[in-house]
């Protein structure tokens, strides 16, 4: 695997959060079209691809034309991608109702229909709609830039770690709803799903999955987690025996109240290895779910690059091998 030296950005709550409240409220409106879709388990076709300028959905391919929305937070703009052309949105707009309504005319111009729902989904006393969402928004483009680098960051970790997991893996990618980067590990294992809590939920839960994650402002804890920004994992159904493990990361802790293992972004950062600390943090989770809630420990494959695969024969290849 190659390794890339650079510095995780210092990431201040405060200072990202207006910027984090209306990019996450404005990607859930192209984010809609992935429900048009078929539902892949654990929602894996909803995620957001992080790019190298911002967010983008995967392709959408419709009667009237193909196409996607990409968000490039470095560029401060919306560019819808279709093949009957394209259009660009700023993002300094005022308002996320000013942006839902320049939106659905730009995507009508390209014969793209609307999105079937203008529900603001998993934000916690926002209002109802997207034309009803009108506080004055202001665009931020250090604090895009910051959120766009820790995005990059966690995904190359993130992605390193899910690489040889052999089951079925959603894409690791932005779930637009609750804004966290999210990668998924799940067994075919029936599982009885919580009895309350909106359906999409429910259809999540219905078999055994471990999650490892990255959030701004942890929505999976209901708003009582103890981390505003990092690294989260957890197991369902939640197995016993979670507050004897270690984490791998040195500052990684379980949180029962929470019912989730939490690594803060600023101890991550400052870690030897950033990146070998994220993929360590997702070893020693499953090596959790192992434990305690009886995964398998033969779905895992070697931990190598590319050119090894190429260069050696089967013979040669060992699991988790650097």
């Amino acid at each position: 695997m190659s390794e890339r030296t650079v510095e995780w950005p210092v990431l201040d709550h405060v200072e990202l959060a207006p910027t984090i409240e209306y990019v996450n409220r404005v990607v859930q409106v192209a984010g809609k079209y992935s429900l048009d879709d078929p539902f892949e388990v654990g929602w894996g076709n909803i995620v957001l691809e992080v790019t190298p300028r911002g967010l983008r959905t995967p392709p959408f391919r419709r009667e009237a034309a193909t196409f996607a929305v990409h968000y490039r937070l470095l560029d401060g703009d919306v560019v819808i991608e279709s093949s009957q052309g394209s259009r660009t949105l700023p993002l300094a707009r005022t308002t996320v109702a000013d942006f839902y309504s320049a939106f659905c005319e730009a995507a009508g111009e390209l014969g793209i229909p609307h999105p079937r729902s203008r529900r603001i989904c998993e934000i916690p006393d926002a209002p109802s709609t997207f034309e009803d969402d009108r506080s004055e928004r202001v665009w931020d483009a250090r604090s895009s830039h910051r959120m766009w680098e820790a995005f990059d960051r966690a995904a190359e970790g993130l992605e390193a770690w899910q690489a040889p997991f052999l089951g079925h893996r959603p894409r690791v990618g932005v779930m637009w709803g609750s804004f966290d980067l999210s990668a998924t590990r799940w067994r075919p294992n029936r599982t009885t799903p919580a009895p309350k809590g909106p359906p999409f939920m429910r259809n999540a839960q219905l078999h055994e999955y471990m999650s490892v994650g990255f959030s701004f402002d942890n929505i999976h804890s209901s708003g009582h987690s103890p981390l505003r920004i990092g690294l989260y994992a957890y197991i369902w159904p939640q197995p016993d025996g979670l507050e004897d493990r270690t984490w791998g990361v040195e500052g990684a802790a379980w949180h029962p109240d929470a019912g989730l293992v939490l690594l803060p972004w600023e101890t991550l950062r400052q870690a030897p290895d950033p990146l070998a600390a994220v993929t360590a943090f997702g070893d020693a989770v499953y090596d959790a779910a192992v434990a305690t809630a009886g995964w398998p420990t033969d779905l895992i494959g070697p931990r190598v690059d590319g050119w090894f695969m190429s260069e050696h024969p089967p013979a040669h290849h060992t699991p988790q091998q650097s």
